[in-house]
């Protein structure tokens, strides 16, 4: 089976004032960018907050996005965990879920080594029957997943692809240099989306997408058709706001910035807090700019 390519949105998790999950707010959101475009749906990742969410909430979060979807565009499941019998027993029933893929995260906290981290894959991947994406982001887990592991990956027969959000551009040249032909990879980062393509990444897995799902989707499209030019221009107009979107860790100032455009995504759940005032200002002086929300 074959990923997607293009934009997939890191979804985030609507939660009420109660603190339980709004599923109406997560159909709205739903709407929202599927209308504007995106190719895959990514239920339960880090922006979804799954680390506070029960294995009945996870479950009944990708239900929700399986059903909405209805088999037009992909949805890719958060399966990760730092213990592998969890991600093994998770990522199975995801599969039961409907689900067309999985994406699980290096292992966090144990600080195993890479050959460690290769047998929590091959476990995973012996185990179901549907693509894997690896997730790589060291800033959240404390563990790099080496490119010469990420070429060692390849070897497993459902992993497939990779999301490179280590922010070391270096890494990424080596990545795209060591698996080019044989998996797919996409920028874990908005902000380095065009560089990403234009060394073959297939898209990017955006958390900007969940506000502005057209211009994401447009800035992948344009890659796809080599307007280069085009694209980084598209991207440059709206990298003051990406950043303001990761001025406090994440989900958190995308939940205000959806709140702020009518959605309902609530507040994150603890330890995670509501944007900072003043920063709450400084996103809404630059989603005001792009036209996302008027004075």
């Amino acid at each position: 089976m074959s990923l997607f390519k293009g934009c997939g949105v890191a979804l985030v998790t609507p939660f009420d004032k109660n603190g339980n999950v709004n599923f109406e707010a997560l159909d709205e959101l739903l709407t929202h960018v599927i209308k504007g475009g995106v190719s895959a749906l990514f239920a339960c990742g880090t922006t979804g907050e799954p680390s506070t969410m029960t294995k009945a909430e996870r479950e009944s979060v990708i239900s929700a996005c399986v059903k909405k979807a209805n088999g037009k565009i992909p949805v890719y499941a958060g399966s990760g965990a730092n213990n592998t019998a969890e991600a093994v027993a998770f990522s199975r029933r995801c599969e039961e879920l409907g689900v067309d893929g999985l994406l699980v995260v290096t292992p966090y906290y144990n600080k195993c080594t890479q050959g460690g981290a290769y047998l929590h894959y091959k476990a995973i991947s012996d185990a179901v029957n549907i693509p894997i994406i690896v997730y790589n982001v060291p800033t959240r887990t404390g563990f790099n997943l080496s490119p010469q592991t990420v070429l060692k990956l390849c070897e497993l027969k459902n992993v497939k692809g990779i999301k490179e959000a280590s922010g070391d551009i270096d890494q990424m040249l080596e990545v795209a240099r060591l698996i080019h032909g044989k998996m797919d990879w996409y920028s874990g980062d908005d902000s380095l989306t065009v560089p990403a393509m234009s060394i073959g990444a297939k898209g990017v897995i955006s958390v900007a997408a969940n506000v502005i799902p057209d211009t994401m989707s447009k800035i992948t499209s344009l890659c796809f058709e080599n307007k280069y030019s085009e694209a980084a221009k598209l991207g440059f107009d709206i990298n003051p706001f990406v950043k303001k979107l990761f001025i406090e860790v994440n989900p958190i100032p995308c939940k205000k910035a959806l709140n702020l455009m009518g959605i309902n995504a609530g507040a994150p759940r603890l330890p995670l807090t509501e944007l900072e005032p003043e920063h709450t200002e400084l996103l809404k002086a630059e989603m005001q700019k792009l036209g996302i929300i008027h004075k």
